[in-house]
């Protein structure tokens, strides 16, 4: 009897544990995507400069080439982060 009660705790502490987890994965999801989001707005605006800077019609000042290149690295960043948080 004594070893169905051991049992019967460590499946209840399991559970507890695994729906805590699936929570924080949840949690997790949510907020990566509500990033993500936020970088496709600033994927756009790359997009955007980009074809500008590569239109051979189109001068561009080296202000703009910058700021573009601001908006890159801060995607790049965005992006990892949510790629760590996707992978803990």
């Amino acid at each position: 009897m004594e070893m169905k009660g051991e049992l019967s705790k460590l499946v209840e502490k399991l559970k507890t544990e695994r729906d805590e987890m699936k929570l924080k994965m949840h949690l997790a999801s949510m907020e990566a995507k509500g990033e993500f989001e936020e970088a496709e707005k600033k994927w756009d605006q790359l997009k955007s400069k980009a074809s500008g800077i590569t239109d051979e019609t189109i001068e561009t000042s080296d202000e703009y080439i910058a700021k573009a290149k601001i908006i890159g690295e801060e995607l790049k960043e965005t992006y990892q982060r949510i790629a760590k948080r996707l992978s803990e």
